[in-house]
C-alpha cells in the first residue's frame, strides 16, 4: 500500500511493484484456499501411511531443535536480554551501511554533458562538439553515438535527466557495446575531458534508475542580491570542494560576462530631438542585424539580415563612431549622445522564490554514494550557513531532497496501512496481547538486515526500503501462524507450555520451508542492479526472523503470560510425546 499510494516519482516509478504484488498475493490466496484441495482430493490417495510407517519418534534434527526450544523457554530473560542487544547492534550498525536513492543503470549507455560559458554562441559550442567527437570515432568499444547541440537528447528513456535548450550546451549518448566496455570507454573519456576539455564544465555518468536527479550533489543557495548570493556560493562550494569525496564542482550560473553599457544623456537627445527608439535601432543594426528583405527558398520564406562584419562589431571605437539620424535629415556619432563603455554581468539570473539562487554541483567519486558525503557536509554546511547574512539561506538538493519525497510520499501513507495491519490482526486473533507479541517480532528483522548489507557491501536503498516493508508483512505472517496453533493446542486441552512446544514443533517445517521459498526466490535477482538491495534485505531478514519467530517468539511468549513449566518437565528434562497435529 505505501508504493501503490505514494504520490511521488518514486512512487509511480515503483507502482508497478506494488500491482504485480498485489495480484499475485490475491491469486495465490484463491489457489490455497479452491484449487490446491480440489487437486488434493482429485491425486492423494484415501489413506496415506504417517511419517516413519507411525511408529519411529522424532528424527535427530528435531530433538535437536526440541531441546534448544525447551532451553530457550527456560532461559526466557535470557533469550529476550540478548535478542534485544542484538537489536541494539543492528541498530548501531545500520548507521554504517551507506545510503542510496536508486543505483544507477546496468544499460550499456553513457552520457555526456559538454557546458561552455554561458555567452558562448552556439558556433562555438558547435566547435567542441567536433573536437570531442574524434574521441568517438574509431572505438572498438563503441557501437554507435549521437550528438545534441544546443539542447539535451531526447526522452528516450523514462528517468532521463531532460536538459534545457540553451547555445552553450551540448549533450552525447554513447551506446557502448557492453557494460565491460562501458566503463573502459567512461575511463579513457573521463581522461581526455580532463586534460583536452578542462576549460569546459563536464560530466560523464551512465543512466539514472528512478526519478531523474542529475548531480547527486547539490547546494542551492540563496540571497537577496545576485552579488550576495554569489558571494555565499563561493563559501559553499569551497566548503565541499575540501571533501575528499567531492569532484567537479561547479555552478548553474555564477560567472559574469563581458557586456556593453551604452549610457545614454538625456538631456542632450531631447536637445537634439533623438528618440531612445533611433538609438536602439542604430545599434542593433550593427550588433545584430537588421531585416531588409525576404528570400523565398520553395514555398518558406526566409529573413535576409544586414549587419556590420566580426571586427566592426567587437571594436567599441566602431559603436562610438555610429552615426544616428537626426529628425532633420542630418546625423551625429553616437559619442555625442552616449557614452559606451565594458562591464561584467551575469548572463543569466536563475531565481527561487523571487529570489537569486545560485545551485552548487558536485559529483561523487566512485564507490561513495551522495548521502555518505551529505552526511559528511552536514555540519560544515549548518556551520557556514549561520554565518551568511540575514535572508541568505542553503537547501539541500540532489539526492536528498528526491530521495526525502520519495521516503516522504511513503511515510504518509504508513498510518493507514499499520490500520488495516492491525484490523487484520485482531480479526484473526482477538486479542490485544497475542497482536503485540506478534507485531513485537516485525522489527527484529533489521538484525538481519543489516547483517546481510552491512558485510556485502550493499547500500540501503529506495527499493531495499521497499523490501523491509515486504519482510514486514513476511515476518508478522509466521508469527501469526505459530500464536494460532497455539491457542489450537490449547483449546484441545494442553498445558500452555506444552501448547507452545508443541506448536512451535508442529509449525517448524511451514515456517521453514515458506521462509525459505521466499528466499530462494530471491537468488536470481540478487546480482541485478535495481533489485540487488532489496533481495540482500529478505534473504539476511528472513532468515534470522525465522529463527527468532521459533525461539525468541516462544520465550516471549510464555514470558509474557507467565507461564510456568510442568512439574513432569522438570523432573524428567523431555516432554511426553504429544498427539501429531495434522500440517
Amino acid at each position: 500500500m505505501p508504493i501503490g499510494f505514494a504520490k511521488s516519482g518514486a512512487g509511480e516509478y515503483c507502482y508497478s511493484l506494488f500491482a504485480v504484488i498485489a495480484v499475485a498475493l490475491l491469486a495465490s490466496w484463491i489457489v490455497a484456499v479452491l484449487f490446491a484441495p480440489v487437486i488434493g482430493v482429485t491425486i492423494l490417495p484415501k489413506t496415506m501411511k504417517p511419517h516413519g510407517g507411525g511408529h519411529a519418534g522424532p528424527g535427530r534434527f528435531m530433538r535437536l531443535f526440541r531441546a534448544a526450544l525447551l532451553f530457550c523457554m527456560r532461559a526466557r530473560w535470557l533469550v529476550i536480554a540478548l535478542t534485544l542487544g542484538l537489536f541494539a547492534g543492528s541498530l548501531y550498525g545500520y548507521g554504517f551501511i551507506q545510503q542510496q536513492f536508486f543505483p544507477a543503470s546496468d544499460r550499456p549507455e553513457l552520457v555526456v554533458d559538454l557546458s561552455l560559458p554561458q555567452d558562448s554562441s552556439i558556433f562555438a559550442t558547435e566547435h567542441e562538439v567536433e573536437r570531442f567527437e574524434t574521441l568517438l570515432k574509431d572505438d572498438p568499444n563503441i557501437d554507435r553515438y549521437s550528438l545534441y547541440v544546443g539542447q539535451g537528447a531526447v526522452r528516450f528513456y523514462l528517468p532521463l535527466n531532460v536538459q534545457l535548450s540553451n547555445d552553450y550546451f551540448a549533450q552525447a549518448v554513447i551506446v557502448t557495446k557492453g557494460i565491460a566496455e562501458r566503463e573502459v570507454v567512461r575511463a579513457r573519456l573521463q581522461k581526455a575531458l580532463e586534460t583536452e576539455f578542462a576549460s569546459l564544465n563536464t560530466r560523464i555518468y551512465p543512466l539514472e534508475l528512478g526519478p531523474p536527479v542529475g548531480w547527486p550533489l547539490q547546494y542551492r543557495v540563496s540571497g537577496q542580491t545576485p552579488e550576495g548570493t554569489r558571494d555565499a556560493a563561493f563559501l559553499v562550494a569551497q566548503t565541499i570542494g575540501q571533501n575528499p569525496n567531492t569532484r567537479l564542482v561547479n555552478f548553474d550560473w555564477n560567472e559574469p560576462m563581458k557586456s556593453l553599457r551604452v549610457q545614454v544623456d538625456q538631456d542632450r537627445v531631447r536637445q537634439l530631438g533623438v528618440s531612445s527608439k533611433s538609438l536602439a535601432e542604430a545599434l542593433n543594426a550593427v550588433t545584430s542585424g537588421m531585416v531588409v528583405t525576404e528570400v523565398r527558398d520553395s514555398i518558406y520564406l526566409t529573413d535576409l539580415a544586414a549587419r556590420a562584419t566580426d571586427q566592426q562589431r567587437a571594436s567599441v571605437q566602431t559603436l562610438r563612431n555610429l552615426q544616428v539620424a537626426l529628425d532633420n535629415g542630418q546625423t551625429i556619432p553616437l559619442s555625442q549622445v552616449a557614452t559606451v563603455q565594458y562591464e561584467l554581468e551575469p548572463p543569466v539570473i536563475w531565481r527561487r522564490n523571487l529570489l537569486p539562487t545560485i545551485t552548487v554541483q558536485a559529483d561523487v567519486v566512485p564507490g561513495i554514494e551522495a548521502k555518505t558525503v551529505n552526511k559528511q557536509l552536514a555540519p560544515a554546511i549548518a556551520q557556514l550557513a549561520e554565518k551568511l547574512p540575514e535572508g541568505s539561506t542553503i537547501e539541500a538538493g540532489g539526492t536528498i531532497e528526491e530521495s526525502a519525497k520519495g521516503l516522504s510520499s511513503i511515510v504518509a501513507v504508513f498510518p493507514l496501512m499499520i490500520m488495516l495491519m492491525l484490523i487484520i490482526l485482531m480479526v484473526q486473533l482477538q486479542s490485544f496481547q497475542k497482536m503485540f507479541l506478534v507485531i513485537s517480532v516485525a522489527p527484529l528483522g533489521l538484525i538481519g538486515v543489516v547483517a546481510a548489507l552491512l558485510p556485502t557491501g550493499t547500500p540501503m536503498g529506495f527499493v531495499a526500503i521497499l523490501g523491509i516493508i515486504a519482510l514486514s508483512g513476511m515476518i508478522i505472517r509466521n508469527s501469526v501462524i505459530l500464536i494460532d496453533q497455539i491457542d489450537m493446542d490449547m483449546a484441545r486441552g494442553l498445558h500452555p507450555w506444552d501448547a507452545v512446544v508443541d506448536a512451535t514443533t508442529n509449525r517448524l517445517r511451514p515456517i521453514v520451508l515458506t521462509a525459505a521459498a521466499a528466499s530462494l526466490g530471491m537468488i536470481p535477482i540478487a546480482s541485478e542492479v535495481f533489485w540487488g538491495p532489496m533481495a540482500y534485505a529478505i534473504i539476511g531478514g528472513l532468515f534470522v526472523a525465522t529463527l527468532l519467530t521459533l525461539l525468541f517468539l516462544p520465550a516471549l511468549y510464555v514470558a509474557w503470560f507467565h507461564v510456568k513449566e510442568p512439574a513432569k518437565e522438570r523432573q524428567i528434562g523431555t516432554p511426553e510425546p504429544t498427539p501429531a497435529v495434522a500440517v
